[in-house]
């Protein structure tokens, strides 16, 4: 009876505020030690975990921490008394309830607002990306700019960018651990309005031509060298559309992307990064035995869904991650897309176990590439 509560339920029930959707979890504040963003819940999965105070685990977990209460009093907290509850009483609960649902969904909107206020800044002060290192970043992952041929408009350059991460001292605090020049990358919503930027930072002393910043209070891990500002829910980086499109490639990361298409994998076909694997699949059923059958939830209104014009949709697998998930999810994008897009056809590429299409691009030796429809 427990588990069959759903997280956000619960959530609203017990009205936990503060909380801001990042990846499919619900980030913030732990209601036992506090912080800003140590805390998180997961609703796909049912559980919680605060990195701090170590409180994890499921529905009754996260009663006893907010509640206060042993085990014995937080099951009969979650499904015990309410059996007891007269229906008014029932009926004040739920309009708590929902009222809690209303006031966290109109913060969450708030709050992407202003992200996407951001972004649409961070882009405005930035210069366009040909002649910049910008060019000299994609030739050193094999993406050569022909003579007299303009960047994608996709992109920016940034001379001075600051790559922060939260401090774990002072709440509200962040310490900058890189600053210097990165790539900017426009995520359009289906409407073609700019609602997100991806940065990228360059050093093109290493191979690949990232930063490679150390995690000040994580000994042993790196800070990622990219980072999305505003919301990518839905959109994507519209690296080159011809007229007349019919197909679209879509993979992950911009250079896995850009190395399809200087490949030139589908003759006239639309190139397409999808961010993240969470945005190119949307919401997935993960009950039980569902993890890997890319299966997508339906009910996901804000997933990515190809413009009208799209008959063919082809994404791209990355062999660095793994295999079985990674497929899982694009089969759950592509599912959606072909439910939502009647007659629309859908496959898969694979370019091998443990590289991408860059590496392919850039000389991986031993590579092998595999299609296959869905």
């Amino acid at each position: 009876m427990a588990h069959q509560v759903p997280m956000l339920e619960l959530v609203d029930r017990l009205a936990i505020g503060n909380l801001v959707r990042t990846g499919g979890e619900l980030v913030g504040p732990c209601p036992g030690c506090g912080g800003k963003d140590r805390f998180s819940i997961n609703p796909a999965k049912g559980v919680i975990f605060c990195r701090r105070c170590d409180a994890k685990g499921d529905q009754i977990a996260l009663v006893q921490l907010v509640m206060g209460m042993d085990f014995p009093a937080a099951l009969d907290w979650l499904v015990g008394p309410r059996q007891e509850l007269t229906p008014e009483q029932r009926a004040a609960q739920a309009r708590k309830a929902e009222e809690h649902r209303r006031a966290r969904e109109a913060d969450a909107e708030r709050r992407r607002q202003d992200a996407i206020a951001l972004a649409r800044k961070i882009w405005a002060a930035a210069r366009p990306a040909d002649g910049t290192l910008v060019a000299a970043y994609l030739e050193r992952r094999g993406i050569r700019q022909r003579p007299g041929v303009a960047l994608p408009r996709c992109f920016r350059f940034e001379p001075q960018a600051r790559l922060v991460v939260p401090d774990d001292q002072r709440r509200g605090e962040f310490v900058t651990v890189h600053e210097g020049p990165a790539m900017l990358s426009a995520i359009l919503d289906a409407k073609g309005q700019l609602t997100g930027v991806h940065r990228t930072w360059i050093d093109l002393g290493r191979p690949k031509g990232k930063v490679v910043a150390p995690h000040p209070f994580k000994a042993g891990e790196m800070v990622p060298s990219k980072k999305v500002y505003g919301s990518k829910k839905g959109g994507a980086i519209r690296i080159f559309t011809p007229r007349d499109a019919a197909t679209l490639v879509m993979a992950e990361g911009i250079e896995t992307t850009l190395s399809a298409m200087v490949a030139r994998a589908i003759e006239g076909a639309a190139f397409w990064a999808g961010v993240d694997l969470g945005n190119m699949a949307g919401a997935r059923l993960l009950g039980k035995g569902q993890k890997y059958e890319g299966l997508p939830d339906m009910s996901d209104r804000d997933a990515f869904v190809p413009p009208a014009w799209v008959r063919r949709l082809v994404f791209v697998q990355d062999g660095d991650s793994d295999p079985r998930l990674t497929r899982a999810k694009l089969l759950s994008g592509l599912r959606r897309a072909r439910a939502l897009r009647p007659g629309l056809t859908a496959a898969i590429v694979h370019p091998g176990e443990g590289i991408d299409m860059n590496d392919l691009l850039m000389g991986a030796p031993d590579v092998t590439q595999r299609e296959g429809d869905e």
